[in-house]
């Protein structure tokens, strides 16, 4: 596995870095640098994706005949790591690297004309209905019904922990439309619009103090058959192709970033005159979780190197999903302690970008408590790492 890049990538990897020092306004690299999670404010992720689809790299991983940039795996790196390293906002996922890939693989031509353009320009913004009450990383269990009558389906039931469902247009989302046998071979995938009559959402205010999630509700909703993708009762196998995306590889470039921001901290941070980065058991905490780190972006190069001769990474998909979502949490700790009591601090709408109200303490201690909150559901959402572990015993060990 060669690391190093040729000089055409070298010289796409300057061109990525020019771009980024002159679209990133001062406001947008404030909103990376404040975000508390993978999620940003609808408005201003959107506001860096019009920024982006204007250049037409808004979607890397698209084939150019959908949009896209019809970059090889290598640079779809080059690229993650560069926005990372700029301070880049977070795109909103759920359209960009969920819900579009599948419609490009299971979509009929009519919902590939409508939802692609619309996706890729923000027009429509999505949200993932999966979870339900009692039916979250047991993902087959899941209940909430769709009743064909006629041409629609009618829907009752609810989704929780819907990320932004309380600003998303649309969202796809799972139904159970048979009861008996087998409980994956019952589950059909569904695109609908979020104003359909019926639908209520109700927000959940997570503890670091902010509305991401949310619970949605559906009572007696009619949605089109035209917005099933794939076919009717086969919308476990749909899902599983998106859940490779959700739980891809890609977090090495902001586990580095943020593991050099901690070390510039340690070195602001000192107790009793002396600074923190001086602390033999800080010092090997933070060399502890480089190592995490490394390891992270060493499975990531395999999986690249894997796909760029052809080959399919297998289950490494879950172990990149414990890897990364474990180094992120311990690199989360690690800031909490670094900055002391002042990340105890709760100061929600100071750090909200833009913000003009006075910030207790050092600013990079301002979003650090609520980012190691929010990031405690990292191990949990897109399957969680006990599963991963399932999974990688079962299809690596045999057992």
């Amino acid at each position: 596995m060669n690391l190093d890049l040729g000089a055409e990538d070298l010289r796409f990897r300057d061109d990525v870095r020019g771009f980024l020092a002159s679209a990133l306004t001062p406001a947008l690299r404030q909103v990376g640098a404040r975000a508390t999670s993978v999620f940003t404010h609808k408005d201003h992720s959107l506001a860096w994706q019009r920024i982006l689809h204007g250049q037409g790299w808004v979607a890397p991983a698209w084939p150019i005949e959908h949009g896209g940039t019809g970059w090889n795996e290598v640079r779809r790196h080059i690229f993650a790591a560069e926005c990372a390293a700029a301070g880049a906002p977070h795109l909103a996922p759920m359209g960009l690297k969920m819900v579009g890939p599948v419609i490009m693989r299971f979509g009929t031509d009519a919902q590939k004309d409508h939802y692609l353009p619309r996706i890729l320009s923000g027009e429509d913004y999505w949200c993932q209905g999966y979870s339900e009450p009692g039916s979250g990383s047991d993902l087959a269990s899941l209940q909430m019904k769709a009743v064909p009558d006629g041409d629609d389906y009618v829907l009752n039931g609810s989704k929780i922990w819907t990320t932004h469902a309380q600003w998303a247009s649309h969202m796809f989302c799972l139904v159970r439309t048979r009861a008996e046998g087998k409980p994956q071979a019952g589950i059909t995938f569904l695109l609908l619009n979020m104003k359909t009559p019926g639908i209520r959402v109700e927000p959940i205010i997570t503890l670091a103090g902010e509305h991401e999630v949310n619970q949605v509700f559906f009572d007696d909703v009619r949605v089109s058959q035209s917005g099933r993708v794939g076919a009717e009762n086969d919308g476990w196998t749909v899902a599983k192709h998106l859940l490779e995306f959700e739980r891809g590889g890609g977090a090495a470039a902001g586990l580095k970033v943020s593991l050099r921001r901690l070390a510039e901290i340690a070195g602001l941070e000192s107790e009793s005159g002396a600074r923190l980065i001086d602390d033999p058991a800080f010092r090997r905490r933070l060399s502890e979780a480089q190592v995490l780190v490394q390891a992270v972006e060493m499975g990531e190069h395999r999986v690249l190197s894997a796909l760029s001769t052809g080959l399919n990474p297998g289950p490494v998909s879950s172990m990149l999903k414990i890897q990364g979502t474990e180094a992120m949490q311990r690199l989360d700790e690690i800031g909490v302690e670094a900055a002391g009591h002042y990340a105890a601090v709760h100061q929600l709408s100071a750090r909200e970008p833009g913000s003009n109200l006075p910030i207790v303490g050092p600013e990079h201690a301002m979003v650090l408590m609520a980012r190691y909150l929010n990031n405690r559901a990292a191990s949990i959402y897109g399957g969680s790492n006990e599963i991963q572990r399932d999974i990688i015993g079962r299809l690596v060990l045999g057992l």
